[in-house]
């Protein structure tokens, strides 16, 4: 498990917590909440296989390509942006056109909230009105509160690769998820 997933804190406060979280597309204003949530998952976690932040410029043509295709959302809590979620082609070749892959993303001290949970129900809706057959997530296998996650909503564990990937000097492993969605 890793720490930056599942904490008691935010567990306890998801239990206090009013249901206050509202989903919405996003727009180019969204960038610099969205790119701290992301930069942060970047630093601490093994949610993106780099170790490189995105610079503004960089975050700004990555977000601007997902704003573009109407499939950008961010998640407000509190009156602020907690957490996003994205939806594109899962790979990009023109055979792959009908499944996408999901990214969700939540800001470090609002994790256990529900947050995810909303930012996933929108993207898969999203998905489906946009026509996709299958809905793709590629989750680090430690990352037990995603698989979890996923898992709730009917994703099915297909397979997970070994050591494909590097963080923090350590091999990970990559668990691939499928829900069917047409």
């Amino acid at each position: 498990m890793d720490p930056i997933y599942e904490t008691g804190v935010a567990v306890a406060e998801a239990e206090a917590a009013p249901a206050a979280v509202r989903v919405r597309a996003a727009h180019p204003d969204d960038l610099a909440a969205v790119l701290a949530i992301r930069n942060d998952a970047v630093a601490t976690s093994t949610a993106l296989w780099t170790e490189t932040p995105q610079t503004p410029a960089e975050g700004a043509a990555w977000f601007a390509g997902f704003l573009e295709k109407d499939a950008a959302f961010v998640a407000e809590y509190a009156g602020e942006v907690v957490g996003f979620g994205v939806y594109c082609p899962w790979r990009p070749l023109e055979g792959f056109r009908h499944s996408a892959e999901n990214s969700v993303y939540v800001r470090g001290d609002r994790h256990g909230l529900g947050i995810g949970t909303e930012l996933l129900t929108v993207l898969i809706a999203a998905a489906r009105q946009a026509g996709y057959h299958v809905m793709i997530a590629d989750i680090e296998a430690g990352n037990t509160a995603s698989i979890r996650l996923h898992e709730r909503f009917g994703f099915e564990n297909v397979g997970t690769v070994r050591e494909v990937g590097t963080k923090f000097g350590r091999w990970l492993d990559l668990t691939i998820m499928r829900l069917q969605l047409s």
